[in-house]
């Protein structure tokens, strides 16, 4: 029988996920690596998700059950929101601008600091008062919802088609 995460199980391997991109993002911006802006944007990406889904789907769980639930979530969003603040300010910047390099290490900063306050505090919260049986419904609802957001995002194209050329209309006579 497989045994399928719950959502602390999920989000803690989106934490682990996080961290190895910080990680390879630090050795980027050492070594000039021009990899680093995909790195960036993957990062970005992963962390406005993992977000969203723990606003919408661990957050309203937390808030009604765990004790000092409301406290907690509250921490949570205050970095989700600084969290999204870099990332917006991050969006168009080379590496190269003066406000780059100060915005990864803020980044990079509030990550680390709210990636500790989850794995210390909220998910050891979230087990002991959550029951198993909600942890693992949470953590099937979490993976149908990624499920759903793979299906709804459009593949790209393996190669463009030139566009059909239309034939003139023909002048009208007269």
């Amino acid at each position: 029988m497989s045994h399928r995460a719950d959502i602390v199980g999920e989000l803690s391997a989106d934490h682990r996920a996080v961290a190895e991109l910080l990680a390879q993002v630090g050795t980027a911006r050492t070594s000039g690596s021009d990899t680093l802006t995909g790195l960036l944007d993957q990062l970005s990406d992963l962390l406005l998700s993992h977000c969203t889904e723990e606003e919408d789907i661990l957050f309203p769980a937390v808030h009604e059950q765990v004790p000092d639930g409301g406290a907690l979530v509250f921490t949570s969003l205050a970095d989700h929101l600084a969290i999204g603040q870099y990332v917006t300010d991050l969006q168009g910047l080379a590496p190269a601008d003066p406000a780059f390099g100060p915005l990864v290490d803020g980044l990079t900063a509030a990550v680390r600091t709210h990636l500790a306050e989850e794995d210390e505090r909220l998910f050891p919260a979230v087990r002991e008062a959550l029951a198993p049986a909600l942890l693992g419904a949470l953590g099937e609802r979490l993976r149908e919802a990624r499920q759903a957001s793979a299906a709804a995002t459009p593949a790209a194209p393996e190669t463009p088609e030139a566009p059909a050329t239309p034939e003139a209309p023909e002048a009208p006579a007269g």
